[in-house]
């Protein structure tokens, strides 16, 4: 299944072909959610939403109540998975998960979201044999749903509880992380006023002409520079050890639960010149890359095991952001300073502010 997301799903080609829905989702609903009348906005919260809707359009094509149903499920599976629960602190006690109503709740939401994805796949299947097979497959759902048709070199089949399987992974795993990343960076931008007219500066340089986002050398080092302080998975997936290794002088043992910690990897001084300091600079004409080569800095993990949905994130989180920063200039309520805003964070699956960012957006109008 994850040679499918690869290859099928979450390749750059792929990738490339949801652009359309990126930029609908992104810079028209973004700039209608914001006030332009001094009002406060939750940015977080525009941002998930319009990161929910890339993901359900780019998956099922159309916002529909039981594609909203789905996505508001797979958000309350991702926020009972990210509490720490008195089983993650003794999981030698194996009743515990069943006692304290840990693993009912999760059963009850997979079944909630097991209903509702029958009820969407359905409808693909409806639509799909009225407009004949010769219909190229666009959105994720129907490119599975060719697959499973017309595939015949699988290892195994593709059932449609494996259709149901990987739709829900990568919502689950891609709702909330775009939009993180960028409240983050948005929050370091604030914080560092410099940074954030220069970001602004070259945003608004580029998109006056025809320019690419590719050209935005100094706002990609801003993301680097975000992701390095604020990965939004800041403990990469739990791996286990196959053979007995040992690692600096430490033998860890065969079946061993490895956790890495991508949030201290990219504060650890031994690698970075003032680590805790917010400074893009340090990635300009620098080739270390979040793509898994440069070990001090994984935000999304490396090798064969790195987050498949990377391309598709940083996709949303690049067109994102730089729609934020030309559309708008930006200011802190209630007459606050750039250092006293609060970047205290939240401990779980994703790295969350503890206060949700409320920003002030001054529509900006380019003079012709």
């Amino acid at each position: 299944m994850r040679k499918i997301c690869m290859m099928e799903l979450l390749s750059d080609r792929r990738v490339l072909s949801y652009r359309s829905v990126r930029e609908d989702e992104l810079s028209c609903n973004i700039q209608k959610k914001m006030t332009t009348d001094d009002h406060r906005v939750n940015l977080g919260e525009i941002l998930f939403w319009a990161s929910n809707r890339v993901i359900a359009m780019s998956a099922f094509g159309a916002i529909r109540e039981n594609t909203e149903s789905f996505m508001a499920v797979v958000n309350s599976i991702s926020d009972v998975l990210g509490g720490m629960t008195v089983s993650d602190l003794y999981p030698s006690v194996k009743f515990l998960p069943t006692l304290t109503g840990f693993r009912s709740k999760l059963n009850r939401l997979h079944r909630a979201a097991d209903v509702l994805l029958d009820e969407i796949i359905k409808e693909h299947l409806a639509r799909r044999a009225v407009a004949g097979k010769e219909q190229a497959a666009v959105y994720i759902v129907d490119v599975l749903l060719d697959l499973q048709e017309n595939c015949t070199d699988l290892e195994s089949p593709l059932t449609n509880d494996n259709i149901k399987a990987v739709a829900t992974e990568l919502i689950l795993g891609g709702s909330a992380n775009s939009s993180i990343t960028i409240e983050w960076t948005m929050s370091e931008l604030m914080r560092n006023p410099r940074v954030m007219q220069k970001a602004q500066e070259e945003v608004r340089q580029v998109f006056r002409g025809k320019g690419r986002i590719e050209e935005l050398k100094y706002t990609n080092a801003v993301i680097k520079e975000a992701l390095r302080m604020h990965p939004d998975g800041p403990l990469l997936g739990p791996r286990e050890s196959q053979v007995d290794v040992v690692v600096d002088g430490y033998l860890v043992p065969a079946r061993t639960k490895v956790i890495v910690n991508a949030w201290a990897i990219g504060r650890d001084p031994q690698f970075w010149d003032d680590a805790e300091t917010f400074h893009p600079e340090r990635f300009l004409d620098c080739s270390v890359d979040y793509r898994g080569t440069d070990f001090q800095f994984v935000p999304f993990g490396a090798g064969r095991r790195m987050c498949p949905g990377l391309a598709f994130g940083m996709a949303t989180v690049k067109l994102g952001l730089t729609n934020l920063l030309y559309h708008f200039d930006w200011k802190l309520p209630d007459g606050m300073k750039p250092e006293e805003l609060d970047m205290t964070e939240t401990f779980g699956l994703t790295l969350r502010r503890k206060n949700p960012l409320c920003l002030i957006p001054v529509a900006y109008n380019p003079v012709a």
